[in-house]
């Protein structure tokens, strides 16, 4: 495939981006001790992308021939001219950067197609019905096993000619109690980049029925949480989520050009002297978050990205096109879902960097205070202001844990909230992998980080 894409190239004028994309997604359900769903799809085509007169035209294809895509490359000279004439704001030249033009094969590609079927449903279901039987509490188990296989092909007019194939399974196990008419779910699990092994080796789902299943009866007797501004302790699952829809969001150069609240703050302080945000095809710390790429949609090579930097604004995350219109060298955000859509500005691996201290030692000084765990859904906008809900929440007083808090929402602005971190631990996790991004298209990324101490506005029954 990657010879008829080069071939192509080659017969072409005008500057071209090719993108074959083979992707399998293999899902799973179990429910009441038995496999309820179980489903494979996949799709394979390639994207095509000109620019004639400083606008993108767009086609894609199916037919995976020289002929069909020769077919796709005309329609989208086409597109590209007819949009020309209506856009304002154009690029002519890309910033001349070296592209990839070296194969990667993530680990687990192989072992996870080679891997029987019969394994992972028989894995998914024991999983299930040790979480219906482990409390006479527990009315209803689902256990979902899922994972993306990609084997993607970049080849560009200016230099990009390079291939890989990425392994990014999941697991999520949920428990429903019930007692005396009060109902209650919890639910655990993880997504990496990798094989089968490490993907429950991920410390989220380390004895996850027993904590799963804990946490559901327990939160039956619990109480709620005073409302108002308090002083939280975050876990690395809230961090993370903070981290990306609150803070990652608005720092996308497509959303800064919309005028999102981090336009023209390139160099002032948005969080504490303590506050570093990094965005990376790898992994800065810790291990196989879910999003590891070597390369883009676009060919560039996903380099680790400093968005904040001990408070400051540091950066934003750019595809081609807007590197170009900020003066700015492309990060490698640039991603598309399928092969039959364009590239969007997109975030990888999303995190805040480890600090020194223990969370010990932080719970330890907190004299009055919450910790909060596990991250729920929410939303967030481009002023960053956000909402999100918490999966349980404990009492801090004297430096003690003490009593358990059930359905617990976060508000506040993102940067306000970051303004007043005073504490970061040394404990650092990926915890975001069983999520996906909706930005128009979906998108695998993790987010992650250590627990932060900060101030912000909870919300209880």
């Amino acid at each position: 495939m990657k010879e008829i894409l080069k071939s192509c190239v080659d017969k072409v004028d005008d500057w071209i981006e090719l993108r074959y994309h083979h992707r399998r997604r293999n899902s799973i359900m179990a429910r009441g001790g038995r496999i309820d769903t179980a489903e494979s799809i996949v799709k394979a085509g390639v994207g095509v992308r000109t620019m004639v007169d400083g606008c993108y035209g767009f086609s894609s294809t199916d037919e995976l021939t020289e002929t069909g895509i020769m077919q796709a490359v005309h329609s989208a000279i086409v597109n590209a001219r007819n949009l020309s004439k209506l856009k304002k704001r154009k690029v002519t030249e890309f910033k001349k950067i070296p592209l990839a033009t070296e194969d990667y094969f993530a680990p687990g590609y192989e072992s996870l197609m080679d891997m029987t079927l019969q394994d992972k449903l028989d894995a998914v279901v024991k999983m299930e019905r040790a979480g219906k039987a482990s409390s006479k509490y527990i009315t209803r188990a689902t256990c979902r096993y899922s994972e993306l296989l990609e084997d993607k092909i970049i080849v560009t007019s200016d230099g990009a000619c390079a291939r890989q194939r990425l392994a990014q399974p999941e697991f999520l196990l949920g428990l429903i109690a019930e007692k005396s008419g009060v109902q209650t779910t919890y639910r655990n699990g993880a997504g990496i980049s990798g094989d089968w092994e490490s993907l429950f080796q991920h410390p989220s789902i380390d004895n996850v029925v027993e904590k799963t299943s804990g946490l559901a009866v327990d939160l039956l007797s619990a109480g709620y949480v005073e409302g108002g501004k308090q002083t939280v302790i975050l876990s690395p699952s809230i961090a993370g989520l903070l981290s990306h829809e609150a803070v990652g969001h608005t720092v996308e150069a497509d959303f800064v050009q919309s005028g999102s609240v981090a336009k023209d703050k390139i160099g002032e302080r948005v969080g504490s002297e303590l506050v570093t945000l990094i965005d990376s095809g790898d992994a800065p710390y810790g291990e196989n978050p879910a999003a590891m790429l070597t390369f883009d949609d676009e060919g560039v090579p996903c380099r680790e990205v400093t968005i904040i930097d001990h408070g400051i604004l540091k950066s934003y995350l750019h595809n081609r096109e807007s590197a170009a219109l900020f003066g700015v060298e492309p990060t490698g955000n640039a991603r598309a879902w399928e092969y039959g859509v364009e590239p969007l500005i997109r975030m990888r691996n999303t995190c805040l960097a480890p600090g020194a201290r223990s969370l010990d030692e932080i719970i330890a000084e907190t004299k009055s205070g919450v910790l909060l765990e596990g991250s729920g859904s929410g939303q967030a906008d481009a002023t960053g202001e956000f909402m999100f809900g918490v999966g349980h929440a404990v009492e801090i007083k004297d430096g003690r844990l003490g009593r358990l808090f059930r359905e617990v929402t976060i508000s506040g602005i993102a940067f306000d909230v970051l303004k007043s971190v005073d504490a970061v631990s040394s404990e650092f996790m990926w915890d975001m992998g069983t999520g996906y991004c909706g930005k128009g298209q979906a998108a695998k990324v993790d987010g992650g980080g250590p627990y932060i101490r900060c101030r912000t506005t909870l919300g209880g029954k």
